[in-house]
């Protein structure tokens, strides 16, 4: 602030020593009392001063006069007394387009010393997903700008503000007030443009950087799987390394350059192909082909289709359901866990059937147990009721069970036509199933198709 002499008075006169900011937006005071018999502070000394600095807007009169009275009085200094104000002028703001502030990076959350809560560090996902007409940012309207006035009645002339907003990239669109994602992807935001990437793509490997895949398109990940983390795609997935699987649930496609590794508790679940090079203890359900390079150990697998293996690939140990019939170049192995084939058959609708028995077993348990009790007289006739209704209902629910079984039965053989080709050599010990009739294979087969034999009721051997 600058500093300013007050009008002329005596040495021990009371005086004002008056100071502008640097805009002349406000002025403060300073008031020195009267000494001896200096003449005190008066209106009339404060409005000669006025008018000398021309101090002719947003005055504080009362103030002025208040303050002066104050200080002649106790004959104290009284400083930084703000004694105008003017009003600053305000810019004017350009409309822009604002980033929707739910559109953040997750922060990845920090341990409380204070609590023994474990934080699953695998749930957090460095990627913002967004959906099909989803809000990616909002216009910000126009602001007026405003004329301001200092202290001396100057008209102070407003500037303008033009704030950076961002604009709308690949795979968005514009409206008069927002701008929205067209597609279901990963948004990105480089150089303020933001954009949807239908694709994910992971450069390195998948792990606590990047926390669970859950991602509405394709993913391709160049890098490993660790262990534990697992990938939900609405589309297709590509791995170009060893797949060290957890959980895997895709709509589409699942191509894994490597080969399959699971514990026992990994789980796949695909809705078109499966390509790999190999799978091993793995519980694998495919809707399309399954197409596996090498080998299929101590795995469970189903396709809905064929499970190809060429003339090199082998199944050792495990369970495999495929629906049209299996290719491949050895199935079983003299020692180890059994090998069992099933073909032939629908096995969701197996499932149901395992689920209608398992619930046939426990009504005619509820239903034993119930007749034991109502074969004993009993003079409660409230009770007796009771006992007779739900009687009633324990046999409705096991006739329409029944039913259900029945139809399915009807329904699980879906393809007569089935059959295992293996070129090289079924191992002994083998089981293998084609609607629901079996062949327990005693000694090696080699170069041999395994068929259905309808009208003899039995599953037959051919060379190939």
């Amino acid at each position: 602030m600058d500093s300013l002499t007050d009008v002329t008075s005596g040495p021990n006169d009371g005086k004002v020593i008056i100071r502008f900011s640097e805009d002349d937006i406000e002025a403060w005071a300073d008031f020195i009392p009267p000494k001896g018999n200096g003449l005190p502070i008066s209106n009339d000394y404060l409005l000669k001063l006025l008018a000398k600095f021309n101090i002719t807007y947003g005055l504080h009169w009362d103030t002025l006069k208040e303050t002066a009275l104050q200080c002649n009085l106790e004959r104290k200094p009284l400083t930084d007394i703000l004694i105008a104000m003017g009003n600053p002028p305000v810019k004017e703001v350009t409309e822009y387009f604002k980033k929707n502030p739910h559109l953040t990076e997750q922060k990845k959350p920090v341990p409380d010393k204070n609590r023994n809560d474990q934080i699953d560090y695998r749930t957090h996902s460095p990627f913002i997903i967004v959906n099909k007409d989803q809000v990616l940012a909002v216009k910000m309207p126009r602001i007026l700008g405003r004329e301001g006035k200092n202290v001396h009645g100057v008209v102070m002339p407003f500037g303008m503000n033009y704030l950076e907003g961002v604009t709308g990239g690949a795979n968005t669109r514009v409206t008069e007030k927002y701008i929205l994602s067209e597609v279901n992807g990963q948004l990105v935001e480089a150089d303020k443009v933001l954009s949807v990437q239908k694709d994910l793509v992971i450069k390195g490997s998948v792990g606590y950087s990047t926390g669970n895949i859950i991602f509405p398109g394709d993913v391709l990940i160049n890098g490993a799987v660790s262990d534990g983390f697992k990938i939900y795609s609405g589309g297709s997935v590509t791995i170009k390394q060893t797949f060290d699987v957890t959980e895997v649930i895709t709509k589409g496609d699942l191509n894994v350059a490597g080969g399959i590794v699971g514990r026992g508790r990994a789980f796949l679940k695909v809705g078109g192909f499966l390509r790999t090079k190999f799978i091993q203890n793995c519980n694998a359900a495919c809707r399309k082909i399954i197409s596996v390079d090498t080998e299929i150990s101590n795995s469970s697998v189903f396709t809905m289709e064929t499970l190809d293996m060429g003339e090199k690939g082998k199944i050792l140990g495990g369970e495999v359901y495929a629906i049209h019939g299996i290719k491949a170049g050895g199935i079983g192995k003299d020692a180890g866990r059994a090998t069992h084939i099933h073909c032939g058959v629908d096995f969701t609708l197996q499932k149901d059937k395992e689920k209608h028995n398992n619930t046939l077993r426990i009504l005619a348990e509820k239903l034993a147990k119930l007749r034991e009790l109502m074969a004993v007289p009993n003079p409660d006739l409230e009770k007796q009721a009771k006992l007779e209704e739900a009687l009633r209902l324990f046999e409705e629910e096991q006739k329409k069970t029944t039913a259900a079984i029945g139809d399915l039965i009807g329904r699980i053989n879906t393809d007569e036509n089935a059959t295992v080709e293996v070129i090289g050599e079924i191992a002994p010990g083998t089981l293998i199933e084609i609607c629901e009739i079996a062949l327990f294979v005693a000694e090696p087969l080699k170069h041999v198709r395994i068929r259905l034999d309808k009208p003899g009721g039995k599953v037959i051997s051919e060379p190939l």
